[in-house]
């Protein structure tokens, strides 16, 4: 479990509790119950588990209408397409699934709400794997009017972007925002138990300056599970990603950043080291002797004609933070991600807090002015 113990870590930290445009009240929260783990019961493997259990039976009498493949071995389109086509027993079987797994990641949320961390939290985003399927969608709509009505005033809601893109997006939120008065672009990298995905995100500041048009202009994506490499050759690979991305924007003109944000699973140190929750990544990356972002600054110095900045926070936060934007109407709120596991966080926008210190000085220079005015 990890909480924010307080505001004042900056934002030029890895895995930071103050960021530019929120604070991070608390990310990769561990509940449990007797059976383990509350996220594994809303994981992207929990779902497959229980429609894999409801076709059991039906199996015994040969009348599986999804056939003899394994939930894990159809494909999300494959579900997709039985929600929207002709076979109406294979529709039934697939709504059933959605309906118990939704009232699994009902009772998980809950169970956040009710945490210190998570109260008052308006809105909740969903973002991860499984929320980009009809069937994830409909789950996300389902827990959403379950949670209404038991009561609870939060809404639930897919997040905007693609999520592998999400992550990418979202790094523009841990740099400090004077670094876009003179780029247009940054390089973000998306770490997880499978894949390694780097970007060069577009800020787009000029056409919305909230960020909320920011977009990814090129990736490259490598799926690191199939070559079980080594620790130093994933951060080796990861580098000729990085480079790669760096020589394609200087070709196109853009104005990059001297500015690395990394999307990585588990708890992440100020120093950026991994102090837990890294186990799916090749090699051992909780070791006290590895540090990913003194590597990367290593290998790759400069930026054009500066010094490199590398920032690191949790997955997790990260895909959260491409919300921002989008959640300025509210104060309080959290993402979760439905994928191996559930990852989560819990935001309160520090908007709020700078009008309120805005009002506050509005107020003292009234009174200043009136005291002065009384006086002559």
């Amino acid at each position: 479990m990890a909480e924010a113990n307080g505001k004042s870590t900056g934002i030029a930290r890895h895995g930071a509790s103050r960021l530019p445009s929120v604070d991070v009240d608390s990310f990769n929260v561990e509940l449990k119950d007797d059976e383990g783990f509350l996220g594994d019961r809303a994981s992207k493997g929990a779902f497959r588990k229980i429609l894999d259990a409801q076709r059991k039976p039906l199996k015994k009498n040969g009348d599986d209408p999804l056939g003899n493949k394994s939930a894990e071995a159809i494909g999300k389109s494959v579900l997709d397409e039985a929600l929207l086509g002709d076979d109406i027993p294979a529709a039934a079987l697939v709504i059933g699934a959605i309906e118990e797994f939704a009232q699994e990641l009902a009772y998980v949320t809950q169970r956040f709400l009710k945490t210190k961390a998570w109260d008052d939290t308006e809105r909740i985003v969903v973002g991860g794997g499984f929320r980009e399927s009809r069937v994830g969608e409909l789950a996300i709509a389902r827990t959403d009017i379950i949670l209404k009505s038991e009561g609870f005033k939060v809404d639930l809601v897919p997040i905007r972007s693609h999520p592998d893109e999400a992550g990418l997006i979202g790094c523009l939120h841990l740099a400090p925002s004077w670094i876009f008065e003179a780029h247009d672009s940054i390089l973000a990298v998306d770490i997880g138990g499978t894949n390694i995905r780097c970007g060069v995100v577009e800020t787009r500041s000029k056409k919305a300056p909230d960020l909320s048009k920011a977009s990814v202009r090129e990736s490259e994506l490598w799926r690191h599970a199939d070559d079980e490499p080594t620790r130093e050759g994933a951060v080796k690979r990861l580098v000729k990603m990085l480079k790669s991305l760096i020589s394609t924007a200087e070709a196109e003109g853009l104005k990059l950043a001297p500015f690395v944000g990394i999307a990585c699973p588990g708890v992440i140190n100020a120093d950026g080291s991994i102090e837990k929750g890294a186990q799916n990544l090749p090699g051992n990356w909780e070791s006290s002797k590895f540090n990913l972002p003194l590597s990367l600054i290593e290998a790759i110095p400069t930026i054009g004609e500066h010094d490199t900045t590398v920032l690191m926070h949790n997955d997790g936060v990260v895909q959260g933070l491409s919300e921002v934007p989008f959640m300025q109407d509210v104060e309080r709120w959290g993402v979760l991600t439905i994928g191996t596991g559930l990852g989560n966080a819990r935001f309160t926008n520090r908007r709020k807090e700078k009008e309120k210190e805005k009002d506050k000085e509005k107020d003292k220079e009234k009174d200043e002015k009136k005291e002065k005015k009384n006086k002559d």
